[in-house]
């Protein structure tokens, strides 16, 4: 058995990508096709920060690799690192099995883009099977129960970039 506190968190970042309505894209995982609307299903962009990558870089190259386009300019960041740990029975397997959980820098955007710009397909293995905009403050009811505390942080630090 693997102790969780010998283990580091993932450099980590993630988009909270806003449309000129003041909606937010949030795409449901690969791993929950059935589950339209179940807790968990749906998630924010985010990715790996790569060796010696800066953290406003990495966001745009993953919102690229995520949802296929990189037609965004980021318009907040919030100031702290935000961490959620695995749940136990993920620890060993998830991340590569290397990592307790992720260290997150989270960035707002500004969708330059129109919805036609956005292709899940783009990359080789999805990330994403669908796709909405959605009610910033919808996302702490949609996210797994690991990440909550996080999105609900972001809903109050970015609330001022919804409609």
């Amino acid at each position: 058995m693997i102790d969780p506190a010998t283990l580091p968190y993932r450099p980590n970042v993630g988009a909270v990508l806003f449309n000129a309505e003041g909606l937010v894209w949030i795409g449901r995982r690969q791993s929950h096709p059935t589950q339209e609307a179940a807790p968990g299903g749906w998630q924010l962009p985010q990715g790996g920060i790569d060796a010696n990558e800066d953290p406003r870089r990495a966001v745009l190259r993953e919102l690229a690799e995520e949802i296929g386009t990189d037609k965004a300019e980021i318009i907040g960041e919030h100031p702290d690192w935000l961490s959620y740990d695995l749940p136990a029975e993920a620890i060993g397997v998830a991340l590569g099995g290397k990592y307790r959980g992720q260290r997150q820098r989270w960035f707002a955007l500004r969708f330059t883009g129109v919805d036609v710009d956005i292709n899940l397909f783009a990359e080789e293995h999805p990330e994403f099977d669908a796709w909405r905009w959605a009610e910033l403050a919808e996302l702490p009811g949609l996210a797994v129960d690991f990440k909550r505390a996080i999105y609900a942080e972001l809903v109050t630090s970015f609330a001022r970039f919804a409609r």
